[in-house]
């Protein structure tokens, strides 16, 4: 089946450290670094505060389904948050990279570490809007 990538859009902060995450990740992780660099290639920047709320972004509680049906609510997070059994989902993984930038209604194909592909389609986005703010003074980017 031949799927066209969707056209995704990221806020101008979380491109800046995400490109330099995916770029300090390149020898612990050159997989998923090179996709979420991918992905942020062929996004869309725009200043933070023209993002719609309904778009993924770093600290956005979301919720997507997948081919199967089975639908999952999860929090996209910087590496040293995630937290898997707390639904908290790194940037840095697969899924994560494949979730950032996508809005309420779009899908993309995410393959899992096993090999086999499913069609995730995001349903619901929570904006957390201080969440920038905090990482920025936290330094949660490690």
């Amino acid at each position: 089946m031949n799927f066209e990538l969707p056209k995704i859009v990221v806020g101008v902060t979380d491109f800046a450290r995400l490109m330099a995450l995916a770029e300090a990740s390149t020898k612990k992780s050159p997989a998923v670094a090179e996709t979420l660099a991918r992905e942020l290639d062929r996004a869309k920047v725009k200043p933070d505060h023209k993002l719609a709320s309904n778009i993924v972004k770093m600290g956005s509680e979301l919720t997507y389904k997948t081919t199967n049906g089975e639908q999952r609510r999860v929090k996209l997070v910087y590496p040293c948050d995630a937290d898997i059994s707390t639904g908290k989902i790194s940037i840095l993984s697969p899924i994560g990279a494949a979730l950032i930038g996508l809005s309420v209604g779009q899908s993309i194909n995410w393959s899992t570490p096993g090999g086999s592909t499913h069609l995730l389609t995001i349903v619901s986005v929570t904006d957390d809007r201080d969440f920038t703010s905090r990482a920025a003074m936290e330094n949660l980017a490690c």
